[in-house]
This record gives structure tokens, C-alpha cells and sequence, in this order.
């Protein structure tokens, strides 16, 4: 982790749940990304749109606006307690009205050309107000001694997600395969939360889905947990093996 990444907290507890929190946000946003681009994908090639539109509404529903819930009943109040934070909270929970517009847009738009700008548009939003809890809120209720992030958080899985990893080895399987897989590319995703934003995009693909990572190094490390998570319910296919890039197929089987 580099200084600019550092959150000085009162607790080594509260420390964690900075970075619990951080992980569970970049594993939101890795879904999101993948969710979008797979409903723009087929926007643009005549897909089934229909069942794109539905996973990633579902998503929405699902995880992204009760995380959004969440914070504003326990994370942003606690924040408020510092005078100074009280205009920054205001500013979130307009974002997040700003979000649950764009969310219901992509709902209810009578044209599939319309939902897709608009989960775009949710993706853009999303990611710069992530940025803004991690760099600004969370900071801020970490380093207060009179408040515990890991109490204000503790048992709320809308906050923290699922914190599931492990060090299993990995495996590999190679074919035809579908060249509007989605893509994420890591390569300038801070290595601090590198991994979760690689869970999250992978936790949207469908079985039988594939994802195409793009990483900086060879990700073993990664691949192992990948499989730990899925329970070995993974094919992995290299296309690339450096020196700038290692490009890899993620199949969910």
C-alpha cells in the first residue's frame, strides 16, 4: 500500500474495517463494470439484451442500492458527528439520489439504447463516489477515537460483503470461445484492492460466461483464490504472457 493509500485509524480493528469496506466497494465496482459492459455488448451486436438488462438490474437491486442504504443509516451519521464532515455527507446522500435515479432509469427505459447510456452513466457516478468514501468519509470515522468503525459496521454485509479467500492451487482449460466476453483491465487498479475488483467482476459472470482479465504481472496468487472461491468452478486460459501485459479467459463453469 503507498502513503497516498494510507488511512490513519484510532484502532487496529478500525483499520481492518477501513479496508474490509474498501475491498467489499471494489468488488461492487468490478461487478458493475462487467454487468454494464456485457448489456453494451449486446446493445451494439444485437444480443440478448433482455437478459443483460435483467442480471444487471438485479445486481441493483440486490447488492448496489442496499450497500447505498446501509451507509446512509450507519457509515455517513457517524461521519456527521465531526462538524466539518456535515456538508461532505450532504453531498453523498445527493449522490446516492443521483444514483437511484440512474438505477431506475436503466428499469424503466422504453428502449434498450436508453438503459444502456444509463448504466453507463451509473458506472461513471459509482466509481467517482467510491472514491470519495474511501478518500474522504472513511478517513474520517477511522481516525475519530470518540467513534468504532468496526462497531458501526460489524454484522452489516450490505457494507462489508463477503470476505471469502484462500490459497488452492489452480487450473486451466483452453477452447473456442465468445469474443464479446467483457474485459477488465487491472493493470492501473491499486494493488491494494486489485483482487476484490477482479471477485467482483467475476461474481457477475453467469455460468458458462467468461470474463477476459488483463494484469500486470502473471496473477497467480489470484487464480488461486479464484478457485477457492468458485469451489473449483473455473477455467483459466491464457492468451497472453507478458512482458506488458498477461492476458487471460475466466470461464465460470
Amino acid at each position: 500500500m503507498s502513503i497516498d493509500e494510507l488511512v490513519v485509524a484510532s484502532t487496529a480493528a478500525d483499520a481492518q474495517a477501513v479496508e474490509t469496506i474498501k475491498s467489499h466497494h471494489a468488488q461492487l465496482a468490478g461487478s458493475l463494470g462487467t454487468l454494464t459492459e456485457s448489456m453494451l455488448t449486446a446493445v451494439e451486436r444485437g444480443g440478448d439484451v433482455d437478459a443483460a438488462r435483467a442480471a444487471l438490474v438485479e445486481f441493483l437491486g440486490t447488492e448496489l442500492i442496499p450497500h447505498a442504504l446501509a451507509e446512509e443509516e450507519s457509515l455517513y451519521p457517524a461521519a456527521a458527528r465531526t462538524e466539518r464532515a456535515g456538508p461532505l455527507v450532504e453531498s453523498m446522500i445527493a449522490a446516492h439520489r443521483v444514483i437511484a435515479g440512474l438505477v431506475d432509469q436503466i428499469r424503466t427505459a422504453p428502449s434498450a439504447v436508453r438503459a444502456g447510456a444509463a448504466a453507463e452513466a451509473l458506472r461513471v457516478v459509482f466509481g467517482a463516489h467510491l472514491i470519495d468514501e474511501n478518500d474522504r468519509i472513511l478517513p474520517i470515522v477511522a481516525a475519530d477515537p470518540d467513534i468504532s468503525l468496526a462497531d458501526v459496521t460489524h454484522g452489516m454485509h450490505e457494507l462489508l460483503g463477503e470476505q471469502d479467500c484462500g490459497d488452492t492451487g489452480h487450473t486451466c482449460a483452453c477452447g473456442e470461445h465468445d469474443t464479446d466476453d467483457p474485459v477488465l483491465d487491472v493493470r492501473d487498479v491499486p494493488h491494494s484492492i486489485r483482487h476484490a475488483t477482479v471477485f467482483g467482476a467475476f461474481d457477475a459472470v453467469p455460468v458458462g460466461g467468461a470474463l477476459v482479465l488483463v494484469a500486470p504481472h502473471d496473477p497467480i496468487p489470484l487464480l488461486r483464490q479464484m478457485v477457492d472461491r468458485t469451489a473449483g468452478q473455473i477455467d483459466i486460459e491464457y492468451h497472453e504472457r507478458g512482458p506488458d501485459a498477461w492476458r487471460l479467459r475466466l470461464t465460470r463453469l
